[in-house]
């Protein structure tokens, strides 16, 4: 999950004070809407590969209006692969959004995933269903 505070697009924000939904002990998401859409916050499944991360996001769909998108960093290969077979698609990339969080947030590691550098920030974006 990243920790309950998170840095993202320069703001530093509670993800466990937004709406969501909870899938009994196993799994969380949490978001906020805006005039824009709804902004995915947080999504953590307590076992992987069991279709709880699936079903929060179909509960998000559901419960929803608009875009949903959701911002993650560029070593987070898992994670972009998880939102694209789920309709996702890529939006923008912010180079070097993630230098400007560690100023929030100074624990952010300088190295992520598969010694991956963490530098920028990764916007995907699921356009509402027809």
């Amino acid at each position: 999950m990243g920790g309950r505070m998170q840095a993202r697009r320069g703001e530093l924000i509670d993800v466990l004070s937004f709406p969501g939904f909870v899938v009994e002990r196993d799994g969380v998401l949490t978001y906020r809407q805006d005039d824009g859409g709804c902004e995915l916050t947080v999504i953590a499944a307590g076992q992987r590969h069991t279709g709880i991360g699936t079903a929060l996001i179909n509960a998000l769909r559901a419960a929803v209006e608009g875009r949903i998108w959701l911002i993650t960093t560029n070593d987070n290969l898992d994670a972009i692969r998880f939102y694209q077979r789920r309709g996702f698609r890529l939006r923008r990339v912010h180079p070097g959004a993630v230098d400007v969080a560690r100023r929030l947030k100074p624990e952010i590691p300088d190295i992520g995933h598969y010694g991956i550098p963490m530098r920028d920030e990764v916007e995907l974006e699921l356009e509402p269903a027809d």
